[in-house]
């Protein structure tokens, strides 16, 4: 198996810190750059401990990027930012796969989007892949194997870790502001919102919020039901469905939250019914850095160039 380069833009944040570390297990990939404007110059062994070796950060602008010529490249940056290295690789031609981290392309049709365990049959090889949002996989995971069941828009209530509000400073990743609290933002209009009502053809409520904790979302969602059910014919539906999928794990009971930290796969669980059969909830979790960013983009990468597509990821 041909060795492969691969390069992070926007390598100092939580996720690039996580891609760093599959990278560094993938026996087919090369880390032949990390670019980050605030760590320039500095030994990336320094910031990261499974990473050995000399390389340094370095500040590429985006025609620095598309001048490397790698096979992959990883945009790990803010919403609004993807578009001019996006448009300097394309004018430096060249097979160079680009998967973006951020919400810019997940909207367009010219893109793969890359939530393998839904949308595996959209595949057509793309070389250009808008990685999911780390509520939009957990939402989508948990509507998609009844959604034609559905009598009346499913409602989300979503809780994250303060990772997923990055590194720069704010209410949402300050821990002194939300030590013994819950701090609800966007409730209508957030971006996961759309992008999971978007993908899946069905409008979806969503509700966030940001807890103490580091890492790791869940989301519990209501689903309105056109007809009275059973229970395990609804757990057949996300058995059936999810089977084979590694990364998606069906469980019983409703799954936790402080369970699924460092862990790559998602857990969907609960399944409570109502009593006249007419009502589920369905409660599911990830590790928003993982399974919901990181983890999700080597997916990508893997099926990319060819590799099977849980290499480096550990089950």
């Amino acid at each position: 198996m041909s060795t492969k380069t691969i390069g992070i833009v926007g390598a100092r944040g939580h996720t690039g810190a996580e891609l760093i570390r599959l990278i560094a297990r993938h026996p087919s990939l090369t880390l032949a750059f990390v670019s980050s404007r605030e760590l320039e110059g500095q030994r990336l062994a320094e910031h990261n401990d499974v990473y050995r070796g000399e390389l340094r950060y370095v500040n590429l602008d985006p025609a620095g990027v598309a001048g490397q010529g790698v096979d992959v490249v990883i945009l790990a940056l803010p919403n609004g930012k993807a578009a001019p290295y996006v448009e300097a690789i394309d004018k430096a031609g060249g097979d160079t796969v680009i998967v973006d981290l951020s919400a810019d392309y997940r909207f367009d049709e010219r893109w793969y989007y890359g939530l393998p365990e839904l949308y595996r049959d959209r595949w057509r090889g793309e070389k250009r892949v808008s990685n999911p949002g780390c509520y939009a996989t957990a939402i989508q995971c948990s509507i998609a194997p009844i959604k034609d069941l559905l009598a009346a828009p499913p409602v989300s209530f979503g809780v994250s870790g303060y990772s997923g509000a990055g590194t720069t400073p704010s209410d949402r990743n300050d821990p002194d502001k939300l030590r013994d609290n819950l701090m609800p933002y966007s409730l209508t209009g957030h971006m996961h919102e759309k992008e999971a009502s978007r993908h899946l053809g069905l409008p979806v409520e969503f509700m966030p919020h940001v807890a103490p904790h580091f890492r790791g979302l869940t989301v519990t969602t209501n689903l309105y039901l056109a007809k009275p059910h059973r229970r395990e014919d609804i757990v057949q539906r996300f058995q059936s469905r999810f089977d084979r999928e590694k990364l998606i794990h069906i469980v019983d009971e409703a799954p936790w939250v402080s369970r699924i930290a460092h862990k790559h796969h998602l857990e969907v669980g609960g399944f409570a019914l109502s009593a006249d059969g007419r009502r589920v909830v369905v409660v599911a979790t990830l590790d928003n850095l993982l399974k919901g960013a990181a983890t999700q983009a080597m997916q990508n990468v893997n099926r990319s160039l060819g590799f099977d597509e849980l290499t480096a990821i550990p089950l």
